[in-house]
């Protein structure tokens, strides 16, 4: 999988730092996200290291751009800020990648890992000895249905129907 990484501000040394390790999905309000990243950062003076996972390439730049936006704001002169973006979808290889003794753990409320769609806190807690904290009160953002791709779908799944059953009655009739 291909890694993508952005320093915000690389100059200032956090290597000995412990960091909140926050796991963003591709779907949440990511303002929201950020005030309360803010509020916990400045809460536990540790820096913080956004990574991002999403499952196809097309998603990545978008994330990227997002998580860049976040890390912008979240630091100022005490809280450095970087960020991660890789593509998969096992967010356990991710944070192995990254995760150091002291570091905290931050997912989201209701984010689901794995073929059993488990919370990944759950799954975070039982494979790390780490601090797991959950963000919750965040909604999904929503995404407006595209009517015309729906449309153009059925559509289109209609006269494949169609198309056959006339194909099949003239193979009948010879």
């Amino acid at each position: 999988p291909t890694q993508l990484i952005y320093a915000v501000n690389p100059e200032m040394n956090s290597a000995c730092v412990p960091h909140l390790i926050v796991l963003v999905p591709t779907d949440i309000d990511y303002s929201a996200a950020t005030r309360q990243i803010w509020k916990l950062a400045h809460a536990t003076n540790m820096n913080v290291q956004l990574l991002g996972l999403c499952k196809y390439r097309t998603e990545e730049s978008a994330l990227h751009r997002e998580l860049i936006t976040m890390a912008s704001l979240l630091q100022d002169g005490k809280i450095t800020a970087e960020v991660k973006v890789n593509l998969g979808t096992n967010w356990l290889d991710i944070v192995k990648t990254s995760y150091k003794a002291d570091d905290m753990i931050v997912c989201f409320a209701g984010q689901p890992t794995g073929l059993l769609r488990k919370p990944l806190s759950q799954i975070l807690e039982a494979n790390f000895k780490a601090t797991v904290y959950i963000l919750s009160g965040l909604t999904p953002q929503k995404s407006k249905p595209n009517r015309l791709l729906q449309l153009g779908a059925w559509l289109g799944s209609t006269v494949i129907i169609l198309g056959f059953g006339i194909l099949q009655a003239r193979v009948i009739q010879l």
